[in-house]
């Protein structure tokens, strides 16, 4: 009996086994470890164990008031958003909106570009010596409010981050089977009352799903607070000086305003969660909603609001497409009347290496991705146990942790022999990857779940291995959810910054970091340019990825 014990909790190897181990060890290594190098050296000083480092940040008001501002911002910005994108959905969803396909292309436009691009822009416009502001004053001589500090950050964040609550509410929308709404209409619950009472609570766990990466990015977000906030210090802004100032930083501190961040994100996380599960809904949508042609000013007024609400969107990459136009000086630092190409001249001849690393590195960092996150999601999906589920955890820590605190992580953890990655390729891989890699296991599971094991299973029956089965069957009936995730982590990937502006040498700088470097230098013409070149690659790469899907749509 005991010899039977033994045989029936031996572990079965196989490829499945095996890819389970290695998967394993690769997270430990390269973002668990890393990680527990932080919290070491929050509550290690001196070789002692001790909380000094958290009664500095409780003791000062300078620093409390920090986490305050970070959480106000991400608060409202949250709210904001959620208003903004559940609203703008809904109308274009129900309602028929001219020119629909082309606007919903604009809006994951708007998504992509990164935040601190949207901030410069504004400065641009609304500066102390923006366009709008001058001309406003020219012409009125009322003189606007800053841009600068709570509002300027806060208008940033909700037209730059509405779409991630779009896409959301979107796919949420096209699930509600329409018999649902008919019924509540024959009991007289229609127009305001309706949306309230029926469509509200069915959106609510998708609205919560984009509300909580809402709150993240805005919450970790490091360029757009060190641009347009003057003075409004947040707790990127604090941890990146405590890390990498070398007159009064202090890596220990840095470390236990990076174990509160962390926190603070995993609460919120945990909540939406607890949240989303307590409010789920199962719906059959063989019969969905469909837009209604409506006339009259219900029908303008649609339109002028979702016009308004893109182009505001949209407006930040047409003023860098105005500005990249503009004739500079030979420094690209002061403009001069007329039109030139003189930005992009200057901007190919301090481009270097930077935007060869771009591609090669998100090329590369995404073939990463793809191969292990499918194996992942099978394994998650496919062989779950305890192992793999613990595997599926490990890989959403990531999706939680802010950028420079996994940037940190990774210093911190490959600093010294043998494992000296600092300053090479490979690290900067790794933050991309450990970054990124949740949106292709997500995607890539989700269409795993419609995939009946029965398919597996009568090839297996016929004499297939189970790698041939794999490669042959599931995963050509995966592409489309792995290509939605490839694509979508492509293209954040080329707008990365917060673990980069860590982790790049010379060798190794990347495209979004010329252009925040250009716009700190106050070489906007340089840096116009530089973002021009970097939004025409991902609208390109938007434009393949439906061609290739034959869709019109990312879904997250």
């Amino acid at each position: 009996m005991q010899i039977d014990k033994i045989k029936s909790i031996r572990i079965k190897w196989d490829i499945w086994t095996l890819s389970t181990i290695i998967c394993l060890l690769f997270f430990t290594l390269f973002m668990v470890y890393p990680l527990l190098q932080i919290f070491r050296l929050s509550v290690i000083n001196d070789g002692i164990f001790s909380f000094k480092y958290f009664n500095k940040f409780l003791e000062k008001k300078y620093y409390v008031s920090a986490l305050t501002n970070s959480l106000l911002v991400a608060f409202s910005a949250t709210f904001t958003t959620v208003i903004i994108g559940t609203v703008l959905a809904y109308i274009t969803h129900t309602m028929k909106i001219y020119g629909k396909k082309f606007l919903e292309i604009i809006i994951i436009i708007t998504m992509l570009s990164p935040p601190f691009i949207g901030a410069y822009s504004w400065i641009l416009l609304l500066g102390r010596n923006g366009v709008i502001t001058n001309f406003v004053k020219n012409t009125s001589g009322i003189i606007l409010p800053s841009i600068y500090g709570f509002h300027g950050m806060l208008t940033v964040f909700s037209l730059q981050l509405y779409p991630l609550i779009y896409l959301y509410v979107s796919g949420a929308l096209k699930n509600i089977n329409k018999s649902l709404l008919e019924a509540s209409e024959s009991f007289g619950c229609i127009g305001i009352r309706r949306f309230f009472k029926v469509i509200l609570p069915l959106l609510m766990p998708m609205i919560l799903s984009g509300a909580v990466l809402v709150f993240m990015r805005s919450m970790a977000d490091f360029g757009t607070p060190q641009l347009i906030g003057k003075g409004y210090r947040t707790m990127p802004y604090l941890i990146y000086n405590e890390f990498i100032s070398e007159v009064g930083g202090n890596d220990g501190f840095a470390a236990a305003l990076s174990v509160i961040m962390v926190i603070i994100t995993l609460i919120f996380f945990l909540l939406q969660k607890y949240i989303s599960r307590k409010m789920s809904y199962t719906m059959n949508a063989n019969k969905s909603m469909e837009a209604i042609q409506h006339s009259g000013l219900k029908n303008i007024a649609a339109h002028i609001f979702v016009y308004i609400i893109v182009f505001l969107g949209l407006l930040p990459q047409l003023t860098v497409t105005y500005t990249a136009f503009r004739k500079t000086s030979t420094s690209g630092r002061m403009f001069i009347p007329g039109y030139s190409l003189t930005s992009f001249h200057i901007a190919f001849k301090k481009l270097g290496n930077c935007l060869v690393n771009t591609y090669v590195f998100s090329i590369v960092a995404v073939l990463m991705i793809v191969l292990i996150g499918v194996f992942v999601a099978y394994l998650a999906v496919r062989r779950a146990s305890v192992i793999t589920h613990l595997l599926d955890t490990m890989t959403m820590v990531s999706y939680i942790i802010p950028g420079s605190i996994m940037g940190i992580a990774l210093l911190l953890g490959f600093n010294r022999k043998p494992f000296m990655l600092v300053g090479s390729v490979f690290i900067m891989l790794l933050a991309y990857v450990l970054r990124r890699i949740p949106y292709t296991i997500r995607s890539s599971a989700a269409i795993l779940t419609n995939i009946h094991p029965s398919v597996e299973e009568a090839a297996i029956s016929l004499g297939a291995s189970n790698i041939k089965t794999f490669g042959y069957i599931v995963l050509p009936m995966m592409f489309p959810g792995v290509l939605s995730g490839a694509i979508l982590s492509w293209m954040t990937i080329i707008s990365e910054l917060s673990a980069t502006i860590l982790l790049y040498v010379k060798k190794t700088e990347t495209l979004t970091i010329a252009i925040y470097t250009e716009v700190v230098r106050s070489n906007y013409g340089t840096a116009a340019a530089l973002s021009v070149i970097l939004a025409l690659s991902t609208v390109t790469v938007l434009l393949l990825f439906f061609k290739l899907s034959k869709n019109s749509e990312i879904k997250i």
